[in-house]
């Protein structure tokens, strides 16, 4: 087997995404992000919080 054909059965592959799609319907993109982002938030606002100059 060849660099080229195997890569091209990863190509084939990956493109079909599975049995589902790839999207999962109960996954909301927005709020997802927004968790992320506020849990970054929150640990930045801790971090700061104990970091203070005495």
């Amino acid at each position: 087997m060849s660099l080229y054909s195997t890569a091209a059965n990863l190509v084939t592959v990956a493109s079909e995404g599975g049995e589902h799609g790839g999207n999962h319907e109960s996954l909301n993109a927005y709020l997802t992000g927004g968790g992320a982002l506020f849990a970054l938030l929150l640990m930045l606002w801790i971090t700061t919080r104990f970091n203070r100059d005495r």
